[in-house]
C-alpha cells in the first residue's frame, strides 16, 4: 500500500501458498487501487537468487438484485456500465498500435470522455493495454475473435477456437479490469453457444459472461436456435437505438452490447473510400447533441426498464466507418469531450442512486 508493507508470506517452491490481506482496498474505475507485489526466490542458505515485481487488484463482480432487478454488481454495488465499442484498429499498423503511448491514448480518451467501460471487439491486445486499463481504471469486456466464413467452420477450426479461447482467458486472467468474457458476437462463426457459454462461466466464475452478444435476445436467432438461456446477460444490438433494448429476466441482466454509431465527416481525416455510419450529423456540436439525446434515453431505460450496460459504437473511426468519437488518425475529436463526460457521468451517478 504505497511504501507500507501490508502482508508477507513465505513458502516452498512448487507449492501453493496464500497471501492474506486484511481490510483490502478494492479496485474500481473510480478508485483503481493496485497492490505492488514483490516475489523473492532464495536458496537453502537464504541467499537471494531471483526477484520479480508485479501488481494485483482486488475486486468482485457478480450478478445481484437491486430493487428486485437483476444487475451486475461491482464490489457489491450496482455501477451502470457506460462504454465504447473498441476495435483497436490503426491506419498504419492495422491491428498493431504504433507505440505504447498510442495504445494508452485510446484508454485515456475513453476515461476523459467519462466512460467507465471499453468493449474490446473482435481482437485481443498486448498485455500493456490491459496494464493501462488496470492502472487508469477502465472496465473491459473481452471478445473472442470470430471464426468468420462458413467454409472455415470445420472440426479443426472449432477445436482451434476452444484452444485459443482458453489461452486468451488464461493470458489475461489476472487483470482486474476485465469483468466480462464475450465468446461470440452476433452469431458470427457461432457453434455450441450454450455449451461454450457454460464452459466459460465454469472455467472463470470470477467474471461475467455474455455468450452471444447481440443475438441471445434476437427474435430470428431464438426462432432458429432457441434462447440459450444461460450466461449473465440478455443482450441486444440496436442501431441507432437505444429504445428497444433488452429487459432483464429472472437470472440475467439487460445489456445493450452495441448502439449509436452516429457519424461525422471530417475532411482530410477519412479513409479514401465511400464512408458511412448509422446516421450522419453535420457538426461536432450537433453530434454531441445527438449523443446526449441517446444517453438521456439510456438513463430512462436504466431507471425504468432495468438496463445495466450501454456500449456506444465506437471509440475511433475505422477505415470506412466514420462513427468514432475521434478520427481514425486520432487527430480530431469529433464530439465535445467535456460535454460527453458530463452526460456519461450523470448517467452513472443516477445509477448509483437506484434503491
Amino acid at each position: 500500500d504505497g511504501s507500507k508493507v501490508v502482508s508477507q508470506v513465505t513458502g516452498q517452491s512448487g507449492t501453493t501458498f496464500y497471501l492474506p490481506v486484511k481490510n483490502p482496498k478494492t479496485w474500481s474505475p473510480d478508485s483503481p487501487f493496485l497492490y505492488d507485489l514483490k516475489l523473492t526466490l532464495r536458496d537453502g542458505n537464504g541467499k537471494v537468487k531471483d526477484q520479480v515485481s508485479t501488481y494485483f487488484g482486488m475486486r468482485e463482480v457478480k450478478l445481484g438484485k437491486v430493487n428486485g432487478v437483476v444487475r451486475p454488481l461491482l464490489n457489491n454495488q450496482f455501477v451502470m456500465q457506460v462504454g465504447l465499442l473498441d476495435q483497436g484498429y490503426w491506419p498504419d499498423g492495422i491491428l498493431t498500435a504504433p507505440t505504447e503511448a498510442a495504445l494508452k491514448y485510446d484508454i485515456e480518451l475513453t476515461k476523459r470522455a467519462g466512460f467507465n467501460l471499453i468493449r474490446k471487439h473482435m481482437k485481443t491486445e498486448p498485455k500493456r493495454f490491459y496494464y493501462w486499463a488496470d492502472k487508469l481504471g477502465l472496465l473491459v469486456w473481452q471478445d473472442m475473435p470470430a471464426i468468420w466464413y462458413p467454409d472455415e467452420d470445420t472440426a479443426k477450426t472449432r477445436s482451434a477456437f476452444r484452444t485459443e479461447w482458453k489461452a486468451i482467458m488464461d493470458d489475461h486472467y489476472n487483470s482486474p479490469s476485465i469483468v466480462a468474457w464475450v465468446p461470440f458476437n452476433e452469431n458470427w462463426g457461432a457453434f455450441d453457444v450454450k455449451e461454450i457459454t457454460s464452459w466459460t462461466k465454469e472455467y472463470d466464475p470470477s467474471r461475467l459472461v455474455n455468450g452471444n452478444s447481440g443475438f441471445n435476445n434476437n427474435p430470428d436467432y431464438q426462432k432458429a436456435y432457441g434462447d440459450p438461456g444461460n450466461g449473465d446477460f440478455v443482450d441486444t444490438h440496436i442501431y441507432i437505438g437505444p429504445n428497444g433494448a433488452s429487459v432483464p429476466d429472472s437470472t440475467r441482466a439487460a445489456s445493450l452490447g452495441e448502439f449509436g454509431g452516429v457519424g461525422l465527416f471530417v475532411r482530410g481525416h477519412m479513409w479514401p473510400v465511400e464512408n458511412n455510419a448509422y446516421g450522419i450529423e453535420p457538426t461536432k456540436a450537433s453530434l454531441t447533441d445527438k449523443y446526449k439525446l441517446l444517453m438521456d434515453q439510456v438513463e430512462q431505460l436504466m431507471k425504468y426498464k432495468g438496463l445495466s450496460v450501454a456500449i456506444y459504437t465506437q471509440t475511433t473511426d475505422v477505415e470506412h466507418e466514420v462513427n468514432g468519437i475521434v478520427t481514425y488518425d486520432r487527430a480530431f475529436e469529433k464530439m465535445e469531450i467535456e460535454r460527453v463526460k458530463e452526460v456519461n457521468q450523470a448517467v452513472i451517478r443516477e445509477g448509483k442512486k437506484l434503491p
